[in-house]
């Protein structure tokens, strides 16, 4: 295994488990989450919706054919999360250090950088 692909690997378990492990949290409604929720407007179905679409995202990402589309897809995920981080949650969230927030930051950046190490598989800039 070289040293690009195994950097590339990395890439792709990071946000997977962030967003894995974060489903436990939704799905089984914990205070955190229902919090964050419901500050938003959007308890329970946005709380059940976005971990059903975090689940895919996830299972996107780990698959090399589909890493790109689940890239750009966490990114907008991900792009919502630290927006209402900095709109209306705040960093820190019911006094968790910013953990909720770094978590976002990480996994928008590894976003990031998978569409753009895949961006020759974006059928969309293929044909530019």
């Amino acid at each position: 295994m070289t040293t690009k692909s195994m950097f590339k690997s990395t890439l792709r378990i990071v946000p997977a488990v962030i967003l894995l492990q974060t489903l436990y949290f939704k799905f089984s409604a914990a205070p955190e989450s229902v919090h964050i929720f419901e500050t938003l407007g959007m308890e329970p179905w946005g709380r059940i919706g976005l971990g059903i679409v975090e689940l895919i995202v996830a299972i996107l990402i780990l698959v090399p054919k589909t890493t790109w589309f689940g890239a750009i897809m966490g990114l907008g995920i991900m792009g919502g999360a630290i927006f209402f981080h900095l709109a209306k949650l705040g960093v820190v969230v019911q006094n968790d250090g910013g953990t909720l927030f770094i978590l976002a930051l990480t996994t928008f950046i590894c976003c990031v950088v998978l569409i753009w190490l895949d961006r020759h598989k974006i059928p969309i800039l293929n044909k530019l």
